[in-house]
């Protein structure tokens, strides 16, 4: 357990004044400070062995005023043009990305993956790799609502 918070903690990027709110299955939450951030953070359940480690993440920046924000760092880095989509169970939604970085292209849409987050089973990103092969990475979700929760909760208690 406490491998998987200092991994989550090490993806999550540097460490200086960041605590531990919690792990929640395959979610972890954390607070970090200056600036005020909380997010809750998953690895995919195969990591790869690319240049980086890819993670979703669901963060919250009070002093912006920003509420669950979704960022997923993708396994490999995309094609310039190819569409990236985030399928929750069901669910398909576009998301904005560059690079190896997606997000929400909007608040409402930030809401509407969370909201399914809370009751999907599993998270895939899908795109076409910047050497023109396609692939997905892959989330459990088992835990992301409380690790979600406990995140919002640190932001909360900290104004």
């Amino acid at each position: 357990m406490k491998r998987l918070v200092l991994a989550l903690a090490v993806l999550a990027g540097p460490a200086a004044g960041r605590d531990a709110l919690g792990v929640y299955d395959g979610w972890g939450a954390f607070r970090d400070a200056p600036p005020l951030r909380c997010f809750a953070i998953a690895q995919p359940l195969r990591k790869g062995n690319g240049k980086w480690r890819p993670f979703a993440a669901v963060s919250h920046w009070p002093v912006q005023r920003i509420r669950g924000q979704v960022h997923i760092r993708l396994s490999r880095e995309k094609r310039y043009d190819a569409a990236v989509t985030l399928g929750i169970d069901q669910r398909r939604f576009a998301m904005v990305a560059s690079g190896a970085d997606a997000w929400a292209p909007d608040p409402r849409i930030d809401a509407a993956i969370v909201a399914a987050m809370r009751s999907g089973r599993s998270m895939s990103i899908a795109t076409v790799a910047a050497n023109g092969g396609r692939f997905a990475d892959t989330y459990g979700l088992k835990g992301a609502a409380t690790a979600i929760d406990a995140a919002a909760l640190g932001c909360a208690r900290a104004r």
